[in-house]
């Protein structure tokens, strides 16, 4: 008997963690712009070009429902809107507005101060170490998930 059940569990108990550590970070740095990680998440998507709510929820590995949601309270909130989408009538595009853009701004200095921190704790070579071993496991997933 191997340990490939344990190291399965592991993986994903380490995931689950640094999911909750990163969203733990996320609603620090986003709540003196008055946002919510989710938020943040969702404008961040579309900062570069807008997105139906279907592609951000691909990009972002969220439900299609909870960016719905979320989407319609940015909207709701000014914060984004929504264009129309040439390549589908019916699944518009979310955009920031400029208050959006704004509310992203202020995020900016706290992300890039815990950004140096983060990296300063781990080193440059190790924070690009585990960025690399994370986008393998992400790849390796996207393959399994792919087979029937």
């Amino acid at each position: 008997m191997t340990d490939t059940p344990e190291l399965l569990s592991g993986l994903a108990l380490a995931s689950f963690r640094l999911n909750g550590q990163f969203l733990q970070v996320a609603e620090g740095l986003a709540r003196p712009a008055g946002m919510t990680a989710a938020w943040w998440q969702v404008l961040g998507a579309v900062l570069s070009e807008p997105l139906p709510v279907a592609g951000i929820a691909r990009v972002m590995g969220m439900s299609r429902q909870g960016v719905q949601r979320i989407a319609d309270l940015l909207v709701e909130r000014g914060l984004a809107e929504y264009r129309p989408n040439p390549a589908h009538r019916r699944a518009k595009l979310l955009q920031p507005t400029a208050a959006g853009r704004a509310s992203i701004a202020k995020i900016v200095p706290g992300h890039h101060a815990f950004a140096e921190r983060l990296v300063e704790e781990l080193g440059p070579d190790g924070a690009r170490d585990c960025l690399e071993a994370l986008h393998r496991l992400s790849a390796a997933l996207d393959r399994l998930d792919a087979q029937p």
